[in-house]
């Protein structure tokens, strides 16, 4: 999740938490009211066995009838409002060019991502990059090297130690942080009985 998000999304959570701990709070052991204010089950005819109730009995059903509407109204909006916030959240979105010194040569992530990952695999070595624009002038740089077990870490460790540089010369006008993760497959073989 980006740090705009991270930011904006912990007061929401924040406020919204105390927001209806503190009514629910407060109206859950001290409000006698409110069962009368919650709407009933509709009224029986009466002993006649007349299809409307008694006009007396109308009125408290109108005024729960129109109040209902209202109701749902306010609870409906908030969680339209919500989840629209959370989809848009969630969404997924097109890569954002990169800019390089070079005018009207834009590099999207994806793809310097998939150079470097072509430039970090000497020998038998996998690897994998990630490229994520952090700020409006920074990139992380995410790889990781996975190695087959014969392979000496100690032969790749310089050709591992220049790819930052490359990233750093790759994103020119940015500023890129590196993180490189190297590791070796595992050499069990799994049983099958």
């Amino acid at each position: 999740m980006r740090q705009s998000r991270t930011t904006s999304n912990r007061p929401v959570i924040g406020s919204t938490g105390p927001a209806l701990l503190t009514p629910g709070g407060w109206l859950a052991p001290f409000d006698t009211t409110l069962a009368q204010l919650l709407p009933a089950r509709r009224p029986e005819p009466s002993a006649a066995h007349d299809v409307l109730p008694d006009a007396d009995r109308r009125v408290p059903l109108r005024d729960a009838v129109r109040r209902t509407p209202a109701v749902l109204a306010a609870a409906i909006a908030p969680s339209v409002l919500f989840r629209c916030r959370f989809l848009a959240q969630i969404g997924s979105r097109p890569a954002q060019p990169v800019s390089p010194d070079t005018p009207k040569a834009p590099v999207r992530a994806p793809a310097l991502a998939e150079a470097l990952a072509a430039r970090a695999m000497p020998g038998d070595a996998r690897s994998r990059a990630r490229v994520l624009p952090h700020s409006r002038r920074c990139l992380v740089v995410r790889l990781r090297v996975r190695r087959e077990p014969d392979t000496s870490l100690r032969d790749m460790l310089p050709h591992l130690c220049a790819l930052p540089a490359e990233a750093r010369e790759s994103a020119a006008p940015y500023s890129a942080h590196t993180r490189l993760r190297p590791s070796a497959v595992s050499k069990h073989v799994p049983h099958v009985r």
